[in-house]
């Protein structure tokens, strides 16, 4: 005769433990996946600089999106650039440019930020972060290795 407890007893020890074994798994796996993007790509004192263009192709007042490289160029009203960061401060999502609106709008929470990326509404807490942009013989170059976080 075949004893229910025991038959029971088994069936939850091997669930209990099968699903232990899952969680482990994927402890371990979210640990290294963390520890894996901490790793810099870009060999210390090495900019990746990315060619944006002439500068002449950027009309005073435009912004530029560069979805390749991550970032978009916001020419402003004294000539200047300005390489902002494509990832909402709030949760890292990709803030898009509505041209029409003159913002950047974040999918996901509904932050807003003007074309300096300073934020405009919430829950973002602080602006777009900032890439390091150099015009060089007339020509945009944006270092995108070098992320400038911005607290105001």
């Amino acid at each position: 005769m075949v004893d229910p407890d025991k038959n029971r007893r088994t069936f939850l020890f091997r669930l209990f433990a099968g699903l232990g074994i899952v969680a482990g798994l994927e402890g371990i796996w979210i640990t290294l996946s963390t520890l894996g993007s901490q790793r810099n790509t870009t060999p210390a004192g090495q900019e990746k600089a990315f060619e944006a263009g002439p500068a002449q192709r950027f009309p005073v007042g435009s912004v530029t999106p560069f979805p390749e490289a991550g970032f978009y160029l916001s020419r402003l009203e004294d000539g200047s650039f300005l390489a902002l960061d494509r990832q909402c401060t709030h949760l890292g999502c990709n803030a898009a440019w509505h041209p029409d609106e003159q913002r950047f709008v974040c999918p996901c929470h509904a932050s807003a930020f003007d074309s300096r990326g300073s934020v405009l509404n919430g829950p973002a807490p602080r602006p777009l972060n900032l890439l390091p942009v150099t015009v060089d013989a007339g020509v945009v170059m944006v270092d995108t290795a070098t992320r400038i976080r911005r607290n105001t």
